[in-house]
């Protein structure tokens, strides 16, 4: 993705959360040169990868398969391996319309994915086999709201603004915006995209990016170049 087009996301992703009454939190807003010159106040922001994310799964088609993502809090592995501690993390992420967030699982996150707010969120869901792999004729049950709700494979869910679903790992999902953009909310264990997300299809998890101009504000996969 060229630089200049992850600054224009970011300046109409920022305008969508605003309109839907939410506000980042100020560090969202430092300049990159800002971000450095606090990095050593901000190493929790650093270390647990908190900030802007943007990604067309390296597959270089935004539009039609990639996703917004703004980590607003976030614990470390270490706190979820001893209990103890910030075991959480918080997002806010953009479905545009039919925009898919490609078949995937976790090994470890535990999530709510919440409608906050615009059109509708389709959530297809497969099961799993007994080790874990997508299993294309197995279903489940997951939490809708705190209710249970079985699941066929490939059914798709239709969460409307205000309901959400609960995906434990082994709960294979995709998920798109059907009728407009969707204001997303997540909420989760610890969460580490580097390590703790499977795809169906080998895919990456981050852009490549081409830097045609400097950025406005720096994304996760950048701290660990320009805070070096």
């Amino acid at each position: 993705m060229k630089r200049s087009r992850i600054n224009t996301i970011m300046a109409q992703a920022d305008d969508l959360i605003r309109q839907h009454g939410f506000t980042l939190p100020p560090f969202a807003y430092w300049t990159p040169d800002e971000f450095r010159a606090r990095k050593d106040d901000a190493r929790h922001l650093i270390d647990a990868r908190c900030g802007w994310d943007i990604t067309d799964y390296g597959d270089g088609r935004f539009d039609d398969m990639g996703l917004f993502l703004f980590t607003l809090r976030n614990g470390r592995l270490d706190d979820l391996q001893r209990g103890t501690g910030m075991c959480y993390a918080e997002k806010l992420l953009i479905s545009r319309q039919d925009q898919l967030s490609p078949m995937h699982t976790h090994v470890i996150k535990a999530e709510d994915i919440i409608n906050r707010g615009g059109a509708t969120l389709a959530v297809e869901l497969f099961g799993s086999d007994d080790d874990g792999n997508f299993a294309p004729d197995r279903g489940g049950v997951v939490q809708c709201d705190g209710v249970s709700r079985s699941f066929a494979p490939g059914e798709k869910l239709r969460l409307q603004p205000g309901e959400s679903v609960t995906l434990l790992p082994g709960d294979w999902h995709a998920f798109w915006g059907d009728g407009g953009d969707v204001l997303i909310g997540e909420v989760s264990t610890v969460n580490d995209d580097e390590t703790d997300n499977v795809f169906r299809e080998p895919i990456g998890r981050f852009a490549e990016i081409e830097e045609d101009e400097a950025p406005t504000h720096l994304l996760v996969s950048d701290y660990a170049t320009w805070m070096e």
